[in-house]
């Protein structure tokens, strides 16, 4: 699970610096979060679809596509690795790291980092101005796409597996869900799901004000 260092009140890009390259740690608002356990195969599943499904549109274009393990600094205090994302600014792309933000970004969420996504991440991501985030559920199958309004995310829509999503920043961009959610599930994991069907009750007869029912 997520945890939050509580020793030391606040770190830095420098300190990050020096912290070993096998684990991966963020830091936001100058507070340490403990990014273990490693990915699922699951997490890195999908992470692989939807690099493989952007690569050809981001392909000879200014914007470049990325995928962690890479450091992204929004500032001296704020560090994350997003699982995708979009830098369309070439002077922030330094030798080591992302020097600022980028335009997209995308996080496949698991159990233990789906409140430090979807609340942290979020809010920071909307204070340094990313325009899009994607925010991926695995199962059941969901990819929340927000656009940036000011300081702050409105969801701009919801697309399942069957769906092709289509980017509300980048023209032309559309990403068919149904291989990136081409993996089994696991025994009992699947969950009913509402579908249409035809009522075995029949008609309910409505009686109107002066006629007949």
């Amino acid at each position: 699970m997520t945890q939050s260092v509580k020793q030391h009140p606040r770190f830095g890009w420098d300190d990050y610096q020096r912290w070993p390259d096998e684990q991966r740690w963020e830091i936001i608002a100058g507070e340490a979060f403990d990014m273990s356990p490693t990915p699922t195969p699951r997490h890195q599943a999908i992470v692989g679809e939807l690099y493989a499904a952007l690569r050809p549109y981001f392909a000879g274009k200014r914007c470049r596509l990325f995928l962690a393990p890479l450091d992204v600094k929004l500032s001296d205090q704020d560090v994350v690795q997003p699982d995708l994302f979009v830098v369309c600014e070439r002077k922030k792309i330094k030798p080591t790291h992302i020097d600022g933000a980028p335009t997209l970004v995308i996080e496949v969420v698991s159990p233990s980092t789906e409140l430090h996504d979807r609340i942290r991440k979020t809010r920071l991501c909307a204070a340094f101005g990313v325009k899009e985030f994607w925010l991926v559920t695995p199962y059941p199958w969901l990819v929340e796409v927000f656009v940036l309004g000011g300081k702050s995310y409105r969801l701009q829509r919801s697309y399942s597996k069957d769906d092709t999503l289509r980017s509300p920043t980048f023209r032309g961009l559309a990403v068919a869900l149904r291989s990136v959610f081409a993996f089994p599930l696991e025994p009992g994991e699947e969950i009913r799901m509402v579908r249409e069907g035809r009522p075995k009750y029949g008609k309910v007869a409505v009686n109107l004000p002066g006629g007949n029912a």
